[in-house]
């Protein structure tokens, strides 16, 4: 689901066709399913895990760890403020029980053919941008072309397969989509943010600014105290208040969100009272942290909300085009160092699962041996994939976690032996006597604890590792210039991957500067079962070729494995008032809960 490079001329003029008819379309309606039918059917009131009845008004405050000094989203350059996807409307938006569907938001439609060879999608004629202005299909148009060509590289790669846009009218809008299956493309269309092509006009879409950009969305930028904090308000008469998919959304009149530089003092900071909710992501804060007369006297509220979302894979990410990194072995012999059990049980308080798939938490995960539906994918590719694809499960390495991680020192040293490692000098080094040195790059002091034993083990096999922390802004600019050897890194999947894989593990993606393709993959084998996944024609097909992509990224050793849980952690002063029915795949805060008035007051008096 949710992120390439312009179409050539010759395939532009291949793919222009005359303007379509409604009666085009196999399918015409205001909400589409990646496979099968949506949940809510036309003429639906509200998502089941809203309150259409919520009370609007009060305040809420958030944090966020860094700076900022941006407030344009849409390109490379510049440290976004956070909350800035508040301000601006999609073409459709996707409910989050559900795999993988979309309702109209700024379309009030959307008809494609039962290939899906294009989209047509007809605008809302109340949708407006903030400044009253209404949002015509050169809004659309404009918005496409210049994220695709000018916008983050995100943009160029979600939208490599889609050819061009046309004008069918002032609120029609057509999307023409490149030969091949893909049935995704009508969908990721859906997520695309419009823009005010005459804003543009007097402002530089491509330059960082502190000036707030025209948006559509329910909230604005009210204040902004840059690298402090960034204040949004709820605009009153926002055009989409009263929508089937916003009926019991976004409640808070004003979100202030503040910056801090360290986790520490942003817990600190919560316990006082200088804001009111934390999505806690530290095992250690969640086990000790919360000792305070708030929790305790039940001022501020602890609890572990189930979800099924997706949990990807978090790891340490090798940089492959570090010539140390190339070889899979030694890649696999590394991965034996970090000793998962003993670090679950010492500094993670027993609370996760480790991670065994790019797709943990879902059907989407691999296991045991591939079926005989995943051998007809990945037969064909025998002698480029790992042969382990076909013989082994994955599985991450594993001690007993006691702190004896001798028995997998042993494995690793075998391993780098294989690959022509040897130590000289209690140094590992190559037949030319370079050392096996690297550094993990971090910008969150709070993994320092975590790999801090993962280096020392790493120097008892003899390679000199060691451990760097920059800052918010030196990181992103090393990651956008792929200036790493080892980073931690987290690939995000949804329920329904497509089109972003090719922006992860996709040969075009590994060169551009601010992509994804942090590891640096260039294999054809893996671009080919990219595009299977992206051409999936059913649910089935879409799992199965799922796990043919999981099962090769596995056994190539790209990253090594860390952990997952299957709840969210949240922290609250309880003041706040909540849907009965949580959503499956978000935890749904800052769009669907709201200030309780009588929790509110009850809270001051405390």
């Amino acid at each position: 689901m949710p992120y390439a490079r312009a179409a050539s001329l010759a395939l532009l003029a291949l793919l222009s066709c005359a303007p379509a008819r409604a009666d085009d379309a196999d399918f015409v309606g205001p909400g589409i399913a990646m496979h099968g039918d949506v949940k809510y059917k036309p003429g639906f009131i509200h998502f089941d895990y809203t309150d259409p009845a919520a009370p609007k008004g009060g305040e809420v405050r958030e944090a966020a760890i860094g700076t900022y000094d941006s407030l344009n989203p849409f390109i490379l350059k510049g440290v976004t403020a956070a909350g800035m996807g508040l301000t601006f409307e999609t073409l459709m938006a996707s409910s989050e029980d559900e795999a993988f569907s979309e309702y109209g938001l700024v379309a009030e439609t959307i008809e494609v053919p039962k290939d899906r060879s294009w989209a047509i999608f007809t605008l809302r004629p109340e949708a407006r941008f903030q400044d009253g202005s209404p949002i015509t299909a050169d809004d659309v148009i404009w918005s496409f072309d210049t994220l695709k060509a000018k916008g983050h590289p995100f943009y160029a790669a979600y939208y490599h397969s889609v050819a061009k846009a046309e004008k069918l009218g002032e609120r029609k809008v057509k999307f023409s989509f490149a030969p091949g299956d893909n049935r995704e493309l009508p969908l990721i269309l859906g997520q695309l943010p419009v823009l005010s092509k005459k804003y543009y006009e007097s402002h530089d879409f491509e330059k960082t600014t502190l000036e707030a950009p025209l948006g559509s969305g329910p909230y604005k930028v009210a204040a902004t105290d840059p690298g402090r904090s960034i204040t949004l308000e709820r605009v009153k008469d926002y055009w989409g208040k009263d929508l089937p998919v916003n009926k019991g959304r976004y409640n808070f009149d004003r979100i202030r969100i503040d910056y801090y530089r360290d986790e520490n003092v942003s817990l600190e900071a919560f316990k006082a009272g200088s804001y009111d909710f934390r999505q806690e992501n530290s095992s250690k804060f969640w086990a000790t942290g919360y000792d305070a007369p708030a929790v305790r006297d039940g001022r501020i509220k602890k609890e572990e909300i189930p979800n099924e979302e997706p949990q990807g894979m978090q790891g340490y990410v090798y940089n492959i085009r570090r010539d140390m990194f190339k070889d899979a072995r030694v890649r696999s012999a590394l991965a034996y160092a970090f000793d998962f059990e003993w670090s679950n049980k010492t500094l993670f308080y027993g609370q996760y699962t480790r991670t065994e798939s790019y797709f943990s938490n879902s059907e989407l995960a691999s296991h045991g041996l591939p079926s005989a539906d995943e051998l007809k994918i990945l037969d064909p590719l025998k002698g480029q994939i790992p042969e382990e694809v076909f013989t082994k499960q994955y599985e991450a390495p594993k001690t007993d976690g006691s702190g004896n991680i001798r028995p997998n020192l042993a494995i690793a040293f075998k391993l780098l032996a294989s690959a022509g490692w040897t130590v000289k000098g209690g140094k590992m080094v190559d037949a030319k006597g370079a050392p096996l040195a690297f550094e993990v790059l971090l910008d969150e002091p709070a993994f320092e604890r975590i790999t801090e034993p993962f280096v020392q083990n790493l120097n008892r096999l003899g390679v000199d590792a060691h451990i760097r922390t920059v800052d918010t802004a030196q990181y992103k600019n090393r990651l956008d210039n792929f200036d790493f050897d080892m980073i931690v890194g987290t690939f995000g999947e949804s329920l329904s991957p497509g089109n972003e894989q090719r922006d992860f593990w996709g040969s075009e993606s590994a060169d551009i500067p601010g992509g994804r393709n942090l590891i640096g993959i260039k294999d054809k084998a893996i671009d080919r079962l990219i595009d299977l996944v992206i051409s999936a024609p059913d649910r089935n097909a879409l799992v199965t070729r799922t796990h043919a992509l999981d099962r090769v990224l596995l056994w190539h050793h790209y990253v090594i494995p860390h952990w997952h849980i299957t709840y969210f952690r949240a922290a609250f002063w309880d003041k706040f008032g909540r849907p009965k029915i949580s959503p499956k795949y978000a935890l749904g805060f800052i769009d669907d809960w709201w200030v309780d008035p009588a929790k509110a007051a009850a809270l001051k008096t405390k």
